[in-house]
């Protein structure tokens, strides 16, 4: 027995809108123990609407739909499932009533099309919606299959999900054991270095082992249906140590660990504070020490020296090294280091400069060099050459500023 996600929306095939109820609900599946294997996202058209009803029904013993519950005429879903199962649609005085009091509250009338909201097929349970006027529906159409339709805005989704589906699932047997994972996730080594490295865990069966990468990062998770979160990690913990120690520095943490909360919580141990000082990243690297909440314990600011006077004057960076080197060198990424180290007074001073692009490249320096400076507690300052290729704009500066925070990290943890 399996679950299908079915999303309905033409908004979703064309990309106006981004599916965040898929990732949602796939999790949620995840922590009842509920096997899903296929997601679908369809358009609003009642052909196909039901090519993938007939298609999933065959396959899954659940079927999730999100979207097409509202009141205008490309609001399809209930109708088109009603039709498929060949049940005739009746409307629930209940839903009318609490659809009139919804419209009240906010100071005026129920349209007529909103009725087209409280029809349900005759054997159906309303799945309600506390805050929208479009409720779902809970179906047996017929044994081994069980239908909930939901609303497509998410907020009124995931509600409905926690109040009234989640329960009526556990009721039934489901949710007494649980997928539980754990994400390792690490930096300064690529998908296939680290997949060398730990290819003899990808036959485990349980725990199981899978690699992610994302941009700049490589993740593995680490997985186990188990009775109890205490079971599952006991299952786990025995994996992820050993992958730990494998992948040495390279490991940064876990879950929802990123890198600035990582290095904010190497900082604040140690007591010691950072400045940033960016000209490439235009205080990307400082907005990412920021979005950690009490950063301000450790993170005291940063200069944005976009401009080689603003360098000079603020940084002390010096006029012949930019004259003869230009902006984007080794020696104008310490000098920044320095510079915000000793403008602000801090124990440790990171500096970025480089050709971001998409213009400005050459021969010698093309899109894509960054250089990255780091002075630390003794003034000693070291930089690094990093050549992230011609890509976007938006990707060198996030590169570029991922990269600077776990220089500071390593140093952190070696120190």
């Amino acid at each position: 027995m399996s679950a299908e996600i079915i999303c309905v929306g033409t908004e979703l095939l064309l990309g106006d809108i981004v599916n965040t109820n898929v990732q949602f609900l796939a999790k949620e599946l995840a922590i009842l123990g509920i096997p899903h294997y296929y997601q679908t996202v369809v358009g609003d058209n009642p052909t196909r609407l039901k090519e993938v009803i007939n298609i999933a029904s065959q396959r899954a013993s659940i079927l999730l739909f999100t979207g097409g519950l509202g009141p205008t005429p490309d609001d399809l879903t209930t109708e088109t499932i009603a039709q498929h199962f060949n049940t005739p649609l009746i409307e629930k005085p209940e839903i009318v009533e609490d659809i009139q009091a919804k419209f009240q509250l906010r100071g005026s009338l129920m349209s007529d099309n909103n009725r087209k909201q409280a029809l349900i097929p005759e054997t159906a349970d309303i799945l309600p919606n506390p805050t929208g006027t479009a409720p779902g529906m809970i179906w047996q159409p017929k044994t081994n299959l069980t239908i909930m339709t939901f609303p497509g805005v998410p907020s009124e989704m995931r509600r409905m999900w926690i109040e009234t589906a989640v329960p009526h699932l556990k009721s039934q047997g489901w949710g007494k054991e649980i997928i539980f994972s754990r994400m390792l996730r690490f930096r300064g080594i690529g998908e296939s270095a680290l997949a060398t490295k730990v290819n003899h865990l990808f036959d485990l069966t349980n725990p199981t082992v899978a690699p992610y990468a994302s941009m700049g990062e490589v993740r593995l998770r680490i997985s186990t249906k188990t009775t109890s979160e205490t079971e599952a990690n006991a299952i786990i913990e025995p994996v992820a140590q050993e992958i730990i120690k494998i992948a040495g520095d390279d490991y940064f943490g876990q879950d929802d660990d990123t890198l600035p909360k990582t290095v904010g919580e190497l900082l604040r141990k140690r007591g010691e504070s950072v400045g940033v000082a960016e000209s490439c990243t235009g205080g990307g690297l400082g907005a990412m020490l920021t979005d950690i909440a009490g950063s301000s314990e450790y993170f005291w600011g940063g200069v944005i020296a976009y401009d080689n006077r603003v360098k000079m004057s603020l940084l002390e960076v010096s006029g012949e090294v930019l004259e003869e080197r230009g902006a984007v060198c080794d020696i104008v990424a310490q000098q920044m280091a320095l510079g915000i180290k000793k403008r602000l007074g801090v124990d440790w001073g990171i500096g970025i400069t480089g050709i971001a692009g998409p213009g400005g490249g050459t021969d010698l320096k093309p899109v894509g060099l960054v250089y990255i400076g780091i002075a630390g507690p003794s003034d000693k300052v070291e930089s690094i050459e990093c050549t992230f290729g011609d890509r976007s704009r938006d990707i060198i500066r996030y590169l570029s500023s991922c990269t600077a925070l776990d220089k500071l990290r390593r140093k952190l943890i070696l120190v």
